[in-house]
Formats: structure tokens, sequence, C-alpha cells
């Protein structure tokens, strides 16, 4: 299948591989050869969003970062429920089709609790956690995600969405610490792929599911002691307007030991803000020898 015309393929070179899921048909890097690194992005991202650090580490890994189903080159099919429960359930049947093993996982975003439900139901495949700017907790009581996933999840921030492709014109620049790192020409790469009103019901439904998803996100959190003693890298933009150093606190009590990295000038984009930090962060002990 040719690439789409607002595709920089010079910036964003990998070769498209597709994997059948039960809603449609789901687009994936698979780059590189050596030990495995997965990347899982959130809203209202893609794979281009690890670029960067694809490119640097293929030379000795095997990079896989796939496009949730309504984002990136996936299909966007207008029956999917676009709940995290059932991306999280495509991840799996995407990774079981790889049969990965050693695996570095790599999480950003809604990308945090969808690619962790991976690891709590396989922790034998994961050797490696690589955690940015996410969460993989119920927030129901917190006021300050309740009223961000009550405005953007009602009929006005629908419409904003819907129509005005507001998370991934707005609010995603708003999310970086430093606004001039989302240029224009990368900007368009995450514009372009949410076109039009059908294309963007996944970008919606993510924020409605901040509260929406609880008893999911608890029932995960709950598990949580299957990633205690995991090696873990934390690479935090201490900028980010979502994910603030309480919830990086939170990460630093559960896991055992992890490296901690706290960029003071980036924001919730950190594979886009800080990409060599990324990539430091992910070498760890999976560098070829």
């Amino acid at each position: 299948m040719p690439a789409p015309e607002w595709l920089d393929t010079e910036t964003y070179p990998f070769a498209p591989h597709y994997f059948d899921a039960p809603a449609g048909r789901m687009h994936y890097v698979d780059a590189g050869a050596g030990a495995p690194v997965v990347f899982v992005h959130g809203n209202p991202s893609w794979s281009f969003q690890f670029r960067e650090a694809i490119r640097a580490l293929q030379s000795d890994h095997r990079c896989i970062a796939m496009d949730h189903l309504g984002f990136g080159l996936s299909d966007k099919p207008k029956d999917f429920s676009y709940l995290p429960v059932d991306h999280a359930h495509n991840l799996s049947l995407l990774l079981d089709s790889l049969d990965l093993h050693e695996v570095t996982l790599v999480v950003n975003d809604w990308g945090g609790p969808i690619g962790l439900s991976y690891a709590l139901d396989n922790p034998d495949r994961i050797a490696r956690l690589v955690i940015t700017n996410t969460w993989m907790w119920s927030v129901r009581t917190d006021w300050y995600y309740q009223g961000f996933s009550g405005f953007m999840g009602s009929p006005l921030g629908r419409y904003l969405i819907g129509h005005r492709n507001f998370f991934a014109n707005v609010v995603m620049r708003q999310a970086f610490g430093t606004k001039s790192r989302l240029t224009p020409e990368i900007h368009a790469q995450y514009l372009a792929p949410l076109a039009t009103v059908d294309d963007r019901r996944g970008s919606w439904v993510f924020p409605r599911q901040i509260i929406g998803s609880s008893q999911w996100l608890a029932s995960l959190w709950e598990r949580r002691d299957a990633l205690t003693g995991k090696e873990a890298a934390l690479v935090w933009g201490m900028k980010d307007i979502a994910f603030r150093e309480k919830e990086l606190n939170r990460w630093i009590d559960l896991l055992t030991e992890p490296e901690v990295v706290r960029l003071d000038d980036v924001g919730h984009f950190v594979s886009e803000e800080a990409p060599e930090s990324l990539i430091r962060a992910i070498r760890g002990n999976t560098a070829a020898a």
C-alpha cells in the first residue's frame, strides 16, 4: 500500500507493516534487529512520535511501534469502541503474533495503561520498562482529571475535537514544554491522520475515558506488584500539563530503584522534545554487546 501523500518519508522512512485486528487493520513499524523495543503511543499521537528513537536504535535493536486503531496509518473503523481496554486487547494480539521476549517497553500517555496492561499479563516477556509521562491507576477522585475529562468528553468537547481537531491542533501544542519544538512541519504529521470528523472519534474517546475507564484502570493498579521488581527508567517532562511530579512520585514509590531522569524544560512528549534522553534510557542494559 503506498504511503499517503502527506507523509514525510524522509523524517519517517520506515517500511509499513500491518496486522489484522478484529475491528480493522493496524499499522506498525518493525525495523532493525536485536533486543526488541516496543513503543506504545497515546492521544493524539502515533508511531511517528518515536521516529528519532527508532532511527537511532534500529542498528542494534528490533524496534516495534504500532498505531492504535483510529490513529496514524491504521484503519479508523466506525464501529470500533475505541475504549482503552479494547486498544489493549489489540496490542496484545499484535505482540502475541510477534512472539517477543526480553522486551524493553516504552510508554507515554494512554500508551502507559495500554502497554503496561500487556506487561501485567506477560511479565516474563518484559525485561525493562521506560515510562514517560503517564499513569496506570484510577483518577476518579482527582478534581484535576475530573475537570479535564468532563470537559473534553462533553458534547462541547466532542464538537471541538470532531469539527476543529482540537486535541491535535490545540491540546497537543499546549502540552509541549517548549512550544517552538513543535514546528509546523512536525505538527502537520499529527494533524494529517485526523483529517475528518470520522477520523477523530478515537481522539475524543480517550479523554472521556480518563474517568470513564476508572474501573479498568483500577484493575491494572491492583496488579501492580508484577511490575515492582522490573528494571525501569522514568524519563519525565517536568513541564507537562497532564502528568506532573505528583504522578512521577507515585511511579518512584512503586518501582524498585528506577532510574529517574527529570527534564525541566520538557513537557508531555519526551520523545519529541528530548529524544536523546529517551534513547539513553532505552539503551540501559539492552544495548548489544
